[in-house]
């Protein structure tokens, strides 16, 4: 049992070299690899891997269908080590699609949730919000991108680069003179409201440390909640996710956001 576990954990690393995270696809892989441990299987199997999949009782098909999709790629890569691996048919498991509707924010949400970020109970949590919102507007940057900015990081000539974006790479994103003014008046703010940070990150928490993607995503709920966004249908809803679908928008590059 423990080549299967090696065979996952060099598979995951291969990948990872090649530029893909897999945060959640790797959970899920080991996962599997500690259920199969304690099934006693030495290889993978179709029903081994079906089983697993559908655990626990009662969730969603679409979400077995993913895990068993997690072990169906290990499955590909493992069988060419060993014939004897079973690879699970891509239409063993029901998929329904429900993919979320992009949500489009128009210039006046976009003024409307940094408004609601004044109304934040910590000053630092206000001016770290409200300019990471109108950062993540005016530029289509991802929030991860963001959230990995570090104070040391040059935007003075217009320009500010993105460290290890999606696949690994590197990219610059330009940058509008007001929305640089207005990183520079964060910066000035963050270092009165928190001046000894226990991160290097330009966007503290009111702790001091970097932000973290869970908490981001609660408090950008509760701001669109406070702003009055409201979900146009049944699979499009205001999401923090799709403003990296966003372009340069001028009505707010024109005015600092911050």
């Amino acid at each position: 049992m423990r080549g299967l576990r090696q065979a996952a954990e060099d598979y995951l690393a291969i990948r990872r070299s090649l530029g893909f995270k897999l945060v959640s696809q790797g959970y899920l892989l080991l996962g599997f690899v500690r259920y199969a441990e304690q099934a006693g299987g030495s290889r993978i199997t179709v029903d081994l891997a079906t089983e697993w999949a559908q655990l626990p009782a009662g969730r969603d098909p679409l979400w077995a269908a993913r895990r068993l999709g997690v072990v169906r790629c290990f499955a590909r890569h493992l069988q060419a080590i060993d014939p004897n691996t079973e690879v699970p048919p891509a239409d063993l498991l029901p998929q329904r699609s429900r993919r979320a509707t992009p949500y489009l924010y128009s210039t006046d949400d976009i003024a409307k949730l940094i408004e609601a970020a004044r109304g934040l109970r910590s000053p630092l949590s206000c001016a770290t919000y409200q300019t990471l919102i109108g950062l993540l507007a005016v530029t289509g940057m991802r929030v991860g991108e963001a959230v990995r900015l570090d104070r040391g990081d040059d935007w003075a000539e217009g320009v500010i680069t993105v460290v290890a974006s999606k696949f690994g790479r590197w990219r610059e994103v330009p940058m509008h003179p007001s929305a640089i003014r207005s990183l520079d008046n964060y910066t000035r703010r963050r270092e009165e409201l928190c001046p000894a940070p226990l991160s290097p990150s330009l966007f503290v928490s009111t702790t001091g440390t970097r932000l973290i993607a869970a908490n981001i995503r609660r408090t950008f709920s509760r701001l669109v909640h406070a702003a009055g966004l409201q979900r146009r249908s049944a699979r499009c809803r205001p999401r923090l996710h799709d403003y990296a679908d966003l372009r340069v928008m001028p009505t707010l590059v024109r005015k600092p956001f911050g």
